[in-house]
């Protein structure tokens, strides 16, 4: 495998239902440890758990003069932000604020705050309304704060691609560094979909979560026989990245090389895939083919693996299509749920950490194989392999998406 040029990767910052920090949320996954557990505001409803930022955590982490004015999703990106700047080693007070950006992506802003403002409407409780409401709300806002709190100036912005958003914004930041137009991106994606019960109403009406109420922990379970769908979760995934010079000159560890991504559309239908993957394989090929790599040079993809009957075998179809004979396979949302917006971000710092560590965490709760998926499924404990290059796939409604390819610097 000939070694590509790729935008570094300096700092990673993960929030989980594990808890707030990369190692925190690490050690959980590498443990085999379900995040998912009963969750009193769905108290009466048809789905009544989730997988949820353990409480006080992020409020301890944010701090009162902040958290009064944040909704959670914002909270969630300002807090993982921080921790990836850390750990990239970088000052917010001394770096060239005009050349950093930040790109977040988000599945779909806030719930709660919507809801709380719908009843007041309903009642005409205008005045009940908050004047927070916009600000705290609206899906930009998780970049617009980041880069308010890390005095970051360059281009900033949220995007939208549904359950694809987080690596949509890796992909998107990884141009902004390459066409010289950023030095430094902080880029991720960050979600709180489990704190409304709006979401989980809609997503049990639509059938696609997990009804397991009796038995939360085991009712993620991504390429099991006996999945019935997916749990919703929470977190952030933020990365920093950087050009290779930039990182270079200024002596920085360099986690791993972000050098390929590819994004396509299914323009099949509005919420399944296609059946035979072919906008996922488009998406796979563009991803290899900006790395300058093959699918021989792939040791291991993260999959998308939400734990839905459809999904996950039109994802493994799709993986035997691509690759003949697929790399080892994981899928972090048998752990840690799905976190729409949040989940592509939260794979990508987990596809950093298996190249930069050399080892592969394991698939929670796949006690059975579904005999129709064929692949190499990594379960029970970490799988410790040599790795040069992996590859992490998102799909979102509207048929979006999107694949990374992470090298060993």
């Amino acid at each position: 495998m000939s070694r590509p040029r790729g935008v570094a990767v300096t700092g990673i910052g993960l929030t989980t239902p594990a808890g707030v920090g990369t190692e925190t949320g690490w050690r959980a996954l590498c443990a085999g440890v379900s995040t998912a557990t009963a969750d009193p505001r769905l108290a009466g409803m048809p789905v009544t758990f989730s997988c949820r930022v353990p409480d006080g955590a992020l409020e301890a982490a944010v701090g009162r003069r902040l958290g009064w004015r944040l909704d959670r999703f914002i909270q969630l990106a300002l807090v993982t932000s921080r921790e990836a700047v850390r750990d990239a080693g970088l000052d917010p007070a001394a770096w060239e604020g005009e050349r950093v950006g930040v790109v977040i992506g988000v599945g779909s802003g806030s719930h709660d705050t919507c809801v709380e403002t719908y009843t007041h409407l309903a009642q005409e409780r205008y005045r009940a309304v908050s004047p927070t409401t916009i600000p705290r709300s609206s899906p930009n806002m998780a970049a617009g704060e980041v880069g308010i709190d890390l005095k970051a100036f360059g281009p900033n912005f949220c995007v939208s691609t549904a359950c694809a958003s987080g690596a949509t914004a890796l992909g998107t930041a990884k141009a902004l560094v390459e066409s010289g137009v950023c030095d430094i991106v902080i880029a991720g994606g960050s979600e709180s979909a489990p704190s409304s019960p709006m979401a989980v109403a809609a997503f049990w009406r639509m059938g696609a979560l997990s009804v397991r109420n009796d038995d939360p922990a085991a009712a993620s379970r991504p390429f099991d026989a006996d999945r019935d769908g997916f749990v919703l979760g929470e977190g952030a995934g933020i990365l920093v990245l950087e050009r290779l010079e930039h990182a270079r000159a200024r002596g920085a560890r360099v986690h791993a090389l972000l050098t390929g991504y590819g994004a396509s559309a299914d323009a099949h239908h509005p919420t399944m895939p296609h059946p035979d993957g072919e906008g996922a394989t488009r998406a796979a090929s563009a991803a290899l083919a900006d790395a300058c790599l093959t699918p021989r040079d792939i040791g291991h993809v993260n999959a998308h693996g939400t734990g839905t009957r459809l999904n996950d075998l039109t994802e493994a179809r799709m993986l035997r299509r691509v690759f003949g004979t697929p790399p080892a396979v994981t899928a972090t949302k048998g752990a840690l749920g799905h976190a729409i917006g949040g989940a592509g971000a939260i794979e990508a710092v987990c596809c950093v950490l298996a190249v930069r560590r050399q080892v592969i965490h394991p698939t929670v709760n796949l006690d059975r194989l579904d005999p129709e998926i064929d692949l190499d499924v990594v379960r029970g404990e970490p799988r410790p392999c040599r790795l040069e290059a992996a590859a992490s796939f998102s799909f979102g409604f509207g048929g979006q998406n999107a694949c990374l390819v992470f090298t060993r610097p």
